[in-house]
């Protein structure tokens, strides 16, 4: 799908005329949406400009995400995007700016596209050139990537409150690894998530300065003061990924350690019980061997001593695991 957006406070309209010689008076930005072969190929003959494929835009090397070729500026980078409300997921987009035309090329809806395309309908929300364009569309993004880092920030805040908790109530075996075990996806979730919003950052990070250094003879005067603060809020936000980062392994490394002392818990039990059942079964064994001659067989209190010496052997191990604080 093409939309065409002339970015003056007018409705954006989608291209439907593919025979048509040139795109329409004052457009400024062309959105391309899952486009079809027949929509690149008339984009490209409107415009005298190569449309970037899927293949090109998932190119992870910087000549090939960062290049400038006919006098226009090509660039690439991940953008992640939730499909799911549980599985962030990554997707490349293009942009090719020249002077006068802005071109993205995506292949899932984003909503940050939307929500500038919204916004320059507006009135007084002019960003009349495709500089401007791009500089606007590159605000949207990074504005939705800071809040899902305050999201993930907030989520990683109650994950630790779980975690380091005091006074926590004692919990069955079987409930506590299963919150041990939500909890490390949940991390994990987490961890993914700061990847993918890193990625983007960088992609994004890369692109700024390039513009401003290959696109210094017509970027207009309005657009670079908002470009430098875009770069520096990519910046800033890379620092908070980065720390949040820590965060993650710091509470990765929390929850494999308290899933280990799980672990370690049960096999001291286990381990108790095999140490106290032990003297019992042996003195058991011994009294109940068939021999002829044993002195016990002839004693009136005989039987209550065996069951007095069984519960002794019993009870002296666990007094003395008791009293060495190992239960």
């Amino acid at each position: 799908m093409i939309t065409v957006h002339t970015c003056n406070a007018e409705k954006s309209a989608a291209v439907s005329d593919l025979a048509a010689p040139a795109l329409p008076p004052g457009v400024v930005w062309v959105d391309l949406l899952n486009s079809t072969a027949a929509e690149v190929a008339f984009i490209e003959r409107a415009t005298g400009l190569h449309v970037p494929s899927l293949l090109e835009l998932n190119e992870i090397e910087s000549s090939s995400r960062l290049r400038l070729q006919d006098g226009a500026l090509y660039l690439s980078t991940p953008i992640v995007f939730h499909a799911d409300p549980d599985q962030p997921f990554t997707t490349s987009v293009g942009f090719v700016l020249r002077r006068d035309l802005l071109i993205t090329v995506r292949f899932v809806e984003l909503k940050s596209f939307s929500a500038f395309a919204e916004s320059i309908e507006k009135p007084g929300a002019l960003r009349g050139s495709a500089a401007g364009a791009f500089v606007g569309l590159l605000e949207t993004i990074v504005d939705r990537m800071a809040d899902g880092l305050e999201s993930v920030g907030a989520e990683l805040d109650t994950v630790s409150k779980r975690i380091f908790r005091e006074n926590v109530t004692p919990r069955p075996p079987a409930r506590a690894d299963a919150d041990l075990r939500a909890t490390l996806r949940k991390v994990g979730h987490i961890g993914d998530l700061t990847s993918k919003i890193r990625d983007s950052l960088l992609g994004l990070g890369r692109m700024a300065p390039y513009v401003t250094t290959h696109g210094a003879d017509w970027l207009p005067p309005e657009v670079r003061p908002d470009l430098e603060t875009v770069r520096q809020d990519i910046l800033s936000l890379t620092e908070y990924d980065a720390q949040l980062t820590n965060n993650v392994q710091l509470l990765l490394d929390a929850t494999l350690g308290l899933i280990n002392v799980e672990q370690n818990n049960i096999i001291k039990v286990l381990t108790i019980v095999s140490v106290v059942g032990v003297p019992p079964t042996l003195i058991a064994s011994m009294y109940g061997m068939n021999f002829r001659h044993m002195p016990e067989l002839d004693w009136a209190w005989g039987y209550p001593y065996g069951l007095a010496l069984i519960a002794a052997s019993a009870i002296l191990p666990l007094a003395w695991f008791k009293l060495r604080g190992w239960l």
